[in-house]
Formats: structure tokens, C-alpha cells, sequence
């Protein structure tokens, strides 16, 4: 095998089509863009959503509800079930969750969810629990406190 007789497979390299010239080339005269319109003019572009002076579908439809996005509280969530690899009494708090690579900052805060089951008897602190969650700390006889 030599490098010059290398080639691409079969399918690799498209041809580019070769508008504009000529009746012949059966892409001549209007270069494939029909007759007359925006989309057969140079430079004609249109930005998403339009539909060519319709009101458009994002227009159309009722605003409903209601986005707090401004003042939104983001916690990072842990399940109970990732919390059975601390050793019996640990002391679980957000400092020690982001040194093992549960959470990746601190956000608003760390939400403990019950997702799972909790094995050992730990101490966790964090800024907000989900109800079921803290009957199952308290039935694995853990304790809790919650962070403000």
C-alpha cells in the first residue's frame, strides 16, 4: 500500500452541486431558488419562528402561569441512599458532601431527599429536608439539623 493510492470509501465525498450555469445543467436560470419571493433573493434569511408575516405560533398561544426565575431558590439534591457510605456517627454537612463529590457547590443550599434507604446512624446537616426523609433519619435513630 502507498500513500498516493490511498482514497476515500465509496459515499465519503459528496459533489457539490454546481448551480447557475446553464439551461443544460438542469440547475441554470434561477439556480435551483424558483421564481420571485424573499427566499430567491442574495442574502435572504429569515429568523427562527418566522412564518413569512403570519403571526407566529409563540405569538398565537396564551401566556399561562407564572415563572419565578428571578428570585428561584436552586438547591443541590442528595438521596439518602448516597449517605451510606459515611461510617456510623459521621457528622453529614454540605462541606463534607463537596469532598466526596456528592455536590458540586453549595447553590441556595442542600436539599436531603428520601430516594433510597438509610443504613447507618448519622448526624446531617443541611439547609432543607423532604418529610419522608426525615422519618427515615429518624427511624435509622440518625439525628438532624437544618441549616439557615
Amino acid at each position: 500500500m502507498q500513500l498516493n493510492s490511498l482514497s476515500a470509501p465509496k459515499g465519503a465525498r459528496k459533489r457539490r452541486k454546481v448551480v447557475g450555469r446553464g439551461i443544460g445543467s438542469g440547475h441554470g436560470k434561477t439556480s435551483c431558488r424558483g421564481h420571485k419571493g424573499q427566499k430567491s433573493r442574495s442574502g435572504a434569511k429569515t429568523r427562527p419562528g418566522f412564518e413569512g408575516g403570519q403571526m407566529p405560533l409563540h405569538r398565537r398561544l396564551p401566556k399561562k402561569g407564572f415563572r419565578n426565575a428571578k428570585f428561584k431558590k436552586v438547591y443541590e439534591v442528595v438521596n439518602l441512599s448516597q449517605l451510606n457510605r459515611f461510617g456510623e456517627g459521621t457528622t453529614v454537612n454540605p462541606e463534607l458532601l463537596k469532598e466526596h463529590g456528592l455536590i458540586r457547590g453549595c447553590g441556595e443550599g442542600v436539599k436531603i431527599l428520601s430516594d433510597g434507604e438509610l443504613k447507618v446512624k448519622l448526624n446531617i446537616s443541611a439547609h432543607r429536608f423532604s418529610q419522608k426523609a426525615l422519618a427515615k433519619i429518624e427511624q435509622a435513630n440518625g439525628e438532624w439539623s437544618e441549616i439557615k
